[in-house]
């Protein structure tokens, strides 16, 4: 492990060199590659400049202990020789982790898709509850959300609404989100004070750019109608809402939140394209014997994953039995905990994979 940190150190130090470049600075794909590369190396050497100041500290102290008279200083080295040991092996479990190869689809944007479940209207208000609450998380993590496509309930809430997500890394930390989540509380039209359960499920797409996959026009069918709700009497009389159909698979896209026609299409077709690339991923993710020994699901739209307990005032995470009870502030956006620990868990899993 050791001397391929040293290598991935040298290899920092070259990075660092070329993106100051002005050959590398003026191309601006591979600038912007190895400005990524030069970050992720980053985080590797920073933790192991760290880690080998921590085993200097350690060996310093076994010298002092063993050639030392002086009781005090070798009490002192004792003493430091105590908080010293779990550092390192606490540094040493963190370099593993960061040395496992990161998926190449973690730095992509993402298409988030929130849909009602079962549970009537209460499940449209949770769907609606839960698009307001990763709107929030990415908001604080400085991303960019743009909001899709909309269906909305009947009493408040969404039947449906698709997000885009673009940032750094977005993808590799919601990945983990995808599948059903569970509410359990007493519905706003609820009369009896009776507490109900609804569930929506929540999509989480790696965006697709036309290289990931090539989606032909002659394999598309595009339909225009007349967009619903909210926006005016241009947006509800012209036909600027567009439905897309790949024709090979069946999978629809549609879009009708902007009074573009075109502006329509560009994002259906965005969603279009990811859908296509996920339904690919998925079978690449089946195929791959260490994703399928992981222990976090990032694919199965049907799994019941978490569950929001307002009696309670707690939040679940079935799959690694993660559990919170500040359940306000997670709806209020702060989910870092729950996204932590399902990389952790996950990371974990991958390691074993490799052990075994």
């Amino acid at each position: 492990m050791f001397e391929k940190l040293e290598l991935i150190k040298e290899r920092y130090i070259e990075v660092s060199k070329m993106i100051v470049d002005p050959d590398i600075i003026s191309d601006m794909k591979k600038y912007v590659k190895l400005n990524k590369e030069y970050k992720n190396l980053g985080d590797i050497v920073t933790e192991f400049e760290a880690f080998k100041e921590v085993v200097s500290n350690i060996q310093n102290n076994k010298d002092i202990l063993a050639t030392e008279d002086d009781p005090e200083f070798k009490e002192m080295a004792s003493e430091e020789l105590k908080e010293l040991i779990p550092m390192k092996a606490e540094l040493e479990e963190k370099l593993k982790q960061l040395l496992i190869p990161k998926d190449p689809e973690d730095e992509k944007n993402c298409v988030m898709e929130f849909r009602a479940g079962a549970g009537g209207d209460e499940a449209s208000i949770f769907a609606g509850d839960l698009f307001r609450m990763y709107t929030k998380y990415c908001e604080s993590r400085g991303w960019k959300v743009s909001v899709m496509d909309v269906s909305y309930g009947t009493q408040g809430g969404y039947k449906e609404v698709i997000i885009e997500v673009e940032g750094d890394g977005v993808y590799g930390d919601l990945k983990f989100e995808a599948g059903v989540h569970r509410v359990q509380r007493v519905p706003q039209t609820e009369t009896q004070g009776r507490v109900h359960t609804s569930a929506a499920t929540v999509m989480v797409l790696p965006e697709a750019d036309e290289f990931d996959v090539e989606v032909k026009n002659s394999d598309i069918r595009k339909d225009l109608y007349c967009a619903s709700g909210p926006g005016g009497q241009s947006v509800n009389t012209t036909y600027s809402a567009v439905r897309l159909t790949h024709l090979p698979t069946g999978i629809v896209a549609q879009c009708q939140d902007q009074k573009s026609q075109p502006r329509n299409y560009e994002k259906a077709l965005k969603v279009l394209r990811s859908r296509i690339y996920d339904v690919e991923l998925q079978k690449k993710l089946e195929a791959d014997s260490i994703k399928r020994a992981g222990m976090v699901s990032s694919g199965d739209r049907s799994a019941k994953i978490r569950t929001f307990n307002y009696p309670q005032g707690r939040v679940t995470d079935h799959r690694i039995g993660f559990t919170v009870y500040n359940l306000p502030a997670v709806m209020d956006g702060d989910l870092g905990k729950f996204v932590e620990e399902l990389k952790i868990a996950n990371n974990t899993a991958i390691l074993k994979s490799g052990q075994e």
